[in-house]
C-alpha cells in the first residue's frame, strides 16, 4: 500500500498493539552456516553490526530494533487499523509486509506500506471498494487492488490515504519469456518465502499487530545480511531481478551480500538477461540516487552481474601499465561519483541531490577511454578523443536500458563536455570561448560545474589546487559575463525577421546562414547592438555575391 499521510495523529489501538510486538513468537528456521563478515549499514539511523554478533550483543541489537519498531507502527494510520478489521470480518486474514515492516525496526517511517492478504482479488475489491472513497482495479491480473479515502473524511486524517493490497501469491520465470508467471498462494508464510531477503520477508498482521517472522529475517537485519529465504539459486531463478535487487539494498542499507547468495549470483549472473531492460534500468536508478551508490555497484561488477546490464563499467578496469602512467579507471570513475555526490546541493539549490543525471555522467564519463587506449612510444598511454566516443557510447547504452530521451542527451552531453575545461588553466581564455562553455553547456551548465570539478582526483596536492583554483577562476568569469551579457540565452543582435527585411529575402536557407553568422560574431565580440549588427550583416552579404 502506498500512504500519504501525517504520522502526528495516530489510533490509539495502533499504539495500544504496538507495545506487544516484542512479545510476539517468532518461528525460527533450521540452523544455517556461520555468517561471513558483512560491510556495516550507517547513517541517521546508527550502525547495524557488520559481523557475526555475540549472542549477548546480538539480544541488545535485536532489542533496540524491537523498540525502533514500536514508535514507527504506534504512527501508522487509524485507517489501516479499520481495513484489517474489514478484512477479519470477512474472515481473510490482512498482513503489512516487506519494506515498511524492515523499515519500522530500522527507525524509519516509510513511504509505501504494502499488505498482502488471504482474500481473492474480487474478494479484497469489495472490502475496498466499502472502505475507500475510490478504488481500481489495474493491477488484478497479478492480485493487487488499490483504494483511496480521501484526507477529511476522519478528523485524525490530514491526507489522502492510498493503499494497495495484494493477494498472497507465488512469482517464477518461464525461461523462455521475460514476464513472471502469476500463481496464488495459500498463506502468509509462503507468501514471505517468495520475497527476495529476509529482511524483506517479515510481516505484522493486523488489525493485532502480531509479528511474523518465519525465515529469521530480523537476525538478519541486526547483523547488516542479506539472505535469501529459501535456497538462492531457486530464489534468483524465480525471479532473476532479484540479483539486482541485492545490489541495489546493498547502496541504500550498506548490508553485505551472504556468500551462499553471492555465489549464486556469479553462477547465474547471465539469467538477468530474461528480465525486462524497464525493470533493470529501475533497479540500476534507485542504486545510483541511494546514499552509497558505490558498495552497490561493486556487487554488481565484482559478481559478473554488470557484464550484462552495465558492461562499459567493469570494461574500465584496464591493466595498469608497468610504469603506472595512467589511472585505475574504474577506480577513478567511483571516485568521481562520490565526489559529486558531494557536490549536490539541497532541494533548494541549483542541482538538488539525488540528480540521476549528474551521478550517471559521474560514473560513465570516462567509458570511451578502453577503446581509444594507444600505448605511446616511451611508454605513455594516450585516450585521444574519449570523451567523443564515450558521448556515443553513453547514449548508446541508456536507451538499451529505456532511460528516457532526456536522461539520455544529457548524460551524453555531459560526457562530451567533461574535458572541455583542459587547458584552461593552462592559458588565458578569451570571453567568446568562455561564452562558448556556457553556451554549449546551455541547462547543463551547473551540472559541468561539478563533474568537472569531481573529474579532479589526482593525489598531487599542488595540481589540485592549481586546478581548483583554475575552476574558481573560470566560474567567476562566468558570473561576470552573465551579469553583463545574460549569458545564459545568447541570441544575435538581430532575429530571423529584422534579417530578412534588412537583406530583402524570403524564408529559407540563406536567412539560417545569416543567423549563424551573426551568432558568431556575437560570440567572438560579445553584444553588438542593432545598427552595428545591421552593418556587418550587409558586409558580409556583399562578400558573398
Amino acid at each position: 500500500m502506498t500512504a500519504r499521510r501525517r504520522r502526528d495523529a495516530p489510533g490509539d489501538g495502533w499504539a495500544r498493539r504496538a507495545r506487544h510486538i516484542d512479545t510476539v513468537t517468532t518461528r525460527r528456521p533450521a540452523p544455517r552456516p556461520e555468517r561471513a563478515a558483512s560491510p556495516c549499514a550507517s547513517g541517521r539511523l546508527g550502525r547495524v553490526p557488520s559481523v557475526s554478533p555475540e549472542p549477548s550483543d546480538l539480544n541488545a541489537a535485536l532489542a533496540a530494533l524491537r523498540k525502533r519498531a514500536l514508535g514507527v507502527l504506534a504512527g501508522l494510520p487509524a485507517d489501516a487499523l479499520e481495513l484489517g478489521e474489514l478484512f477479519r470480518a470477512a474472515g481473510h486474514e490482512l498482513a503489512l509486509v516487506g519494506g515498511p515492516v524492515r523499515d519500522a525496526f530500522l527507525g524509519r517511517v516509510s513511504a509505501d506500506l504494502d499488505f498482502t492478504t488471504s482474500a481473492m482479488p474480487d474478494q479484497t475489491e469489495a472490502i475496498l471498494a466499502r472502505w475507500g472513497d475510490a478504488h481500481w482495479d489495474i493491477g488484478k491480473e497479478f492480485g493487487t487492488i488499490g483504494a483511496r479515502r480521501f484526507a477529511g473524511r476522519r478528523s485524525s486524517l490530514a491526507e489522502d490515504v492510498v493503499v494497495e493490497v495484494t493477494t498472497y501469491r507465488t512469482d517464477e520465470y518461464d525461461p523462455a519469456s521475460r514476464k513472471p508467471q502469476v500463481a496464488f498462494g495459500d498463506s502468509l508464510e509462503g507468501d514471505l518465502s517468495r520475497r527476495d531477503f529476509t529482511v524483506n520477508s517479515m510481516a505484522v498482521r493486523v488489525p493485532e499487530l502480531t509479528f511474523v517472522d518465519p525465515f529469521d529475517g530480523l537476525t538478519d537485519l541486526a547483523a547488516g545480511l542479506l539472505r535469501t529465504p529459501v535456497d538462492p539459486r531457486q530464489s534468483f531463478d524465480d525471479d532473476p531481478l532479484r540479483m539486482m535487487r541485492a545490489a541495489r539494498f546493498a547502496a541504500q542499507l550498506g548490508f553485505g551480500v551472504d556468500p551462499a547468495a553471492r555465489e549464486a549470483i556469479v553462477d547465474m549472473a547471465d539469467r538477468i538477461a530474461i528480465v525486462s531492460a524497464e525493470r533493470v534500468r529501475d533497479e540500476l536508478s534507485k542504486l545510483l540516487l541511494s546514499d552509497q551508490p558505490r558498495a552497490g555497484l561493486e556487487v554488481l561488477v565484482d559478481t559478473g552481474l554488470a557484464d550484462h546490464v552495465l558492461p562499459e563499467l567493469p570494461a574500465l578496469r584496464l591493466e595498469i601499465d608497468e610504469h603506472h602512467r595512467h589511472k585505475d579507471v574504474y577506480e577513478h570513475s567511483l571516485m568521481v561519483l562520490e565526489r559529486a555526490i558531494a557536490l549536490e546541493t539541497g532541494p533548494d539549490g541549483v542541482v538538488p541531490g539525488p540528480d540521476l543525471v549528474l551521478r550517471l555522467a559521474a560514473l560513465l564519463h570516462d567509458i570511451g577511454k578502453p577503446r581509444t587506449r594507444r600505448f605511446e612510444e616511451g611508454g605513455g598511454v594516450s585516450f585521444h578523443h574519449h570523451e567523443m566516443v564515450g558521448a556515443k557510447l553513453v547514449a548508446k547504452r541508456l536507451k538499451e536500458l529505456r532511460f528516457d530521451k532526456a536522461t539520455v542527451q544529457a548524460v551524453a552531453r555531459l560526457t562530451e563536455l567533461h574535458l572541455r575545461f583542459h587547458g584552461y588553466g593552462e592559458g588565458a581564455w578569451t570571453d567568446s570561448a568562455v561564452r562558448r562553455y556556457v553556451t554549449d553547456a546551455g541547462p547543463l551548465l551547473e551540472r559541468l560545474h561539478r563533474l568537472t570539478r569531481s573529474d579532479c582526483t589526482t593525489r598531487n596536492l599542488r595540481k589540485a589546487a592549481r586546478l581548483s583554483a583554475a575552476y574558481d577562476d573560470l566560474e567567476e568569469r562566468i558570473a561576470r559575463l552573465q551579469e553583463q551579457e545574460e549569458l545564459d540565452s545568447v541570441r544575435p543582435d538581430l532575429d530571423g525577421t529584422q534579417i530578412m527585411e534588412i537583406l530583402g529575402l524570403a524564408p529559407g536557407r540563406e536567412v539560417g546562414e545569416a543567423y549563424r553568422y551573426l551568432l558568431e560574431l556575437r560570440m567572438e565580440r560579445g553584444p553588438l547592438g542593432a545598427e552595428a549588427a545591421r552593418d556587418e550583416l550587409l558586409s558580409w552579404w556583399a562578400a558573398r555575391a
